[in-house]
C-alpha cells in the first residue's frame, strides 16, 4: 500500500511537472494582451504562453497556414474568423467549451461566427505626433493630400483592406469596393500621396526601426495604437488618435483556438480565462482598449468609458462601415496596386 502511495504521488508530481512545462503558442499583434494577465494564468495553471507577433493580416495568414509553427491560439478579425472557421482551421466555440461566451452580446458573437471570443473592437484612423502635428487631423484629406511639411513623414499600412480606407472614404465609396473604376480612382489618390510616404510598414513595426522612428509624424493605424506608440516612446500623450469626419472602417478582433492544436483543452481554458469579466476588464484597462464583454465594461472606470479615443461617440460610429469578405478579383487588384506604390515614392 505504501509503495502504491509513492507511485501515486510520483505520478501526480510528474503530471504537475508536465503541466508546468506546457506551452501554448499564441499568434497575436504586438502588445495586444496584458502581460500581467498572462503571468497570472501561468502562475495559476503552470501553462506558459509564447507570443508570436505578426504585423499584418497577410503575415498572420502565412504563419497560420504553416503547420510547423504549431499555433494553439490566434487573433483574427471577424472576416477571418468566418473564413478560417469554415475551412476547419479554427475551432467552433460555444458556451459549453468556453463558458465565458455567455457574457458577450449575440451581435458580437455572431460577428465572430461562433469561431472566436469577441476580443477588442475599434476603428481605423490617423495617428499623429502631437508635438509636431499640433492641429488634430480632421479629414482623410490631411493624410491623402498632406501639407508640404509632411513629405516623407507619413507611415501607411500596406494591408489590402486598411490602406484603401482613406482613399475610398474620400471618394464616398464602400471600403469593400471591388469594381475596377473605383479601385482605379483610389489608386490615383494613393499614387499622388506616395511621395509623402516614408514607409508602407505598419507603424508599430516602423517605430522600432531607429532609421525611421524619428521621422514618422503621421500614420495610418488602429484605435489603441497610440498607447503602444507612447509606451515605446516613453512619453505619455505624445501620440494621439483621430477618426476623420468622413467616417472609417470599424473592426472587431476575435480570439480563437486552432482546430489542430495538440493542447486544445488548455487553449480553451485560457480563452475562458481571458474572456472572464475580471480578466477582460483588466486587459482593457491595461491596454486602453474597448472590451466587447458587457460585464467587463461595467467594471471599467467612468473616465475610460467616456474617453472618445477609446469609445467613439455615436455620431462617429454611425458614419463607419464594416468589412466584408473581399472577392478574389478585388484582392488581386488591390495587391497589384500596393505592389506598385513604392515606385512613386
Amino acid at each position: 500500500m505504501r509503495a502504491c502511495g509513492v507511485i501515486v504521488v510520483l505520478t501526480a508530481l510528474l503530471c504537475a511537472s508536465a503541466s508546468r512545462a506546457e506551452t501554448l503558442n499564441l499568434l497575436i499583434w504586438e502588445d495586444y494582451v496584458d502581460q500581467d494577465l498572462i503571468d497570472r494564468w501561468t502562475e495559476k495553471t503552470g501553462v506558459s504562453i509564447r507570443q508570436i507577433n505578426f504585423d499584418s493580416d497577410d503575415a498572420r495568414d502565412e504563419i497560420l497556414a504553416d503547420p510547423g509553427r504549431n499555433i494553439d491560439l490566434v487573433i483574427v478579425d471577424e472576416g477571418g474568423a468566418k473564413l478560417f472557421g469554415h475551412k476547419g482551421i479554427i475551432e467552433k466555440l460555444s458556451d459549453v467549451n468556453v463558458p465565458a461566451l455567455q457574457d458577450y452580446a449575440p451581435e458580437w458573437r455572431k460577428a465572430c461566427a461562433d469561431y472566436g471570443l469577441p476580443y477588442f473592437w475599434g476603428t481605423v484612423g490617423i495617428l499623429y505626433r502631437s508635438d509636431v502635428v499640433t492641429q488634430p487631423p480632421a479629414s482623410w484629406q490631411d493624410m491623402m493630400r498632406p501639407a508640404p511639411a509632411l513629405r516623407k513623414h507619413i507611415a501607411m499600412f500596406d494591408d489590402q483592406s486598411e490602406i484603401f480606407v482613406p482613399p475610398l472614404m474620400l471618394l464616398g465609396a464602400s471600403v469593400n469596393a471591388d469594381d475596377t473604376e473605383t479601385l482605379k480612382a483610389a489608386f490615383g489618390l494613393l499614387k499622388a500621396q506616395a511621395p509623402f510616404v516614408l514607409t508602407y510598414d505598419y507603424v508599430i513595426t516602423s517605430i522600432q526601426d531607429p532609421a525611421l522612428a524619428g521621422d514618422i509624424y503621421l500614420a495610418l493605424g488602429y484605435s489603441g495604437d497610440q498607447h503602444v506608440l507612447n509606451k515605446k516612446a516613453g512619453k505619455a500623450g505624445l501620440w494621439r488618435y483621430s477618426v476623420p469626419k468622413e467616417g472609417t472602417l470599424s473592426w472587431l478582433d476575435c480570439f480563437s483556438v486552432t482546430a489542430g492544436s495538440p493542447r486544445k483543452q488548455q487553449a480553451l481554458a485560457f480563452l475562458n480565462f481571458i474572456g472572464s469579466p475580471e480578466a477582460a476588464a483588466a486587459n482593457a484597462l491595461a491596454l486602453n482598449m474597448p472590451t466587447a464583454s458587457g460585464p467587463a465594461l461595467r467594471l471599467l472606470p467612468d473616465t475610460m468609458r467616456a474617453d472618445p479615443e477609446i469609445y467613439p461617440p455615436t455620431e462617429t460610429m454611425e458614419k463607419n462601415q464594416h468589412p466584408r469578405e473581399l472577392s478574389v478579383r478585388s484582392i488581386e487588384a488591390r495587391r497589384r496596386i500596393i505592389n506598385t506604390l513604392a515606385n512613386f515614392q
